[in-house]
């Protein structure tokens, strides 16, 4: 014991006094640490979520905390030891890592909040990137404003000149604002959402996969991705084939022969329709299908038949069970098909012939 204390008394008072400070530092985050590993444990159990998000994002701004609290101590520490030093540099560290600290955590608490509910609430699925990026901006620039303020710097000439600069950015960036607020209208009115299958009327179709500040991106059916500026989209002529909802009518186009019994036709037809939608997975069984005959062609009697599929994607499959069945009951009902009759007047098409053979 008397050689630790002759190594301390050898040793200058500021090295004593910083051993101690890091000493105290460490050992508060070994603290921190243990005890957000067991409440982290305690909120796990739980079906709550804002306990899990408060254990997540104060790991960090609980850091700072420490260290403002380490400061404070370092202060009282020097005072001990009768280290002459600026105390003042000490009380504004602690009070901006305080005001971080707090920031910090309101963004984090904010920011997950968002991306919770993001998938329960359309306007927010819809959104999440860009509100996200919204309150991240305004806490982040009031939280610099007041750690300003906490320096002594006068913050109201601050905001007069960003009253002015923002004029000029607005001016310099006006594709990129008119961008944002073509994606906040989208997000507002809602004409597409994440997830909806649409067709720009340039011919493209794919999921909308983001609503971003600047683009949305579309995934594609090869499975690349179209990137539309917003301004772009919000002008455009969109076919949204999951609004208002992804059930859609399925028309198919028949023709049978001139001499088909039709009230037999009609019945046949139906009952294969409803077969189909009764029996595959993605028919609507309760719909209630329909024949409409409605030409006389050149060598058939058409007639649509409006089937029903559960979205987009399904139709074709719904469509193919559905030709390839009547096709088969129709040969087992003897109703034809025909082929496409073309007839050639000879005479009109070599009038000289014709005259020929009457001179004969």
């Amino acid at each position: 014991m008397d050689k630790v204390n002759q190594i301390f008394s050898s040793l200058p008072e500021w090295s004593v006094a910083l051993v101690v400070i890091i000493s105290l530092f460490i050992l508060m985050l070994i603290m921190k640490k243990f005890i957000l590993l067991r409440v982290s444990k305690i909120t796990a159990r739980t079906s709550f979520f804002y306990d899990k998000l408060v254990v997540k994002v104060m790991s960090f701004p609980l850091t700072l905390c420490l260290l403002a609290l380490t400061i404070t101590l370092a202060e009282h520490t020097l005072q001990y030891f009768d280290i002459e030093t600026e105390f003042k540099f000490f009380h504004a560290t602690a009070q901006l890592l305080i005001v971080a600290a707090l920031v910090l955590f309101i963004d984090g608490f904010l920011t997950g909040t968002v991306g919770h509910y993001a998938d329960k609430t359309a306007t927010l699925k819809n959104s999440s990137s860009i509100v996200q990026g919204i309150t991240r901006a305004i806490i982040l620039g009031l939280g610099l404003l007041i750690i300003l303020g906490t320096m002594g710097i006068a913050i109201t000439p601050i905001i007069a000149s960003l009253g002015i600069t923002s004029l000029a950015v607005a001016l310099a960036l006006q594709p990129t604002l008119t961008n944002f607020f073509s994606g906040v209208q989208l997000v507002i009115d809602k004409p597409i959402r994440v997830g909806d299958f649409i067709e720009l009327d340039s011919g493209e179709q794919g999921f909308v996969e983001k609503i971003g500040w600047r683009t949305t991106w579309i995934r594609m059916l090869p499975n690349n991705f179209i990137i539309i500026p917003n301004s772009v989209l919000s002008q455009s002529k969109i076919i949204n084939y999951y609004y208002p909802e992804k059930q859609l009518s399925v028309p198919v186009e028949v023709g049978v022969h001139y001499d088909s019994d039709l009230e037999h036709v009609e019945r046949v037809t139906l009952e294969v329709a409803r077969n189909i939608l009764k029996t595959h997975k993605w028919g609507v069984p309760d719909y209630q299908t329909f024949v409409i005959f409605h030409t006389f062609d050149n060598s058939s009697i058409n007639f649509t038949v409006m089937l029903r599929a559960k979205e987009y994607f399904n139709r074709f499959f719904i469509k193919s069970e559905f030709i390839k069945a009547l096709h088969q009951r129709f040969k087992e009902e003897n109703i034809t098909i025909p082929y496409p009759i073309r007839a050639i007047n000879y005479q009109q098409e070599n009038p000289q012939s014709t005259v020929d053979d009457k001179s004969v």
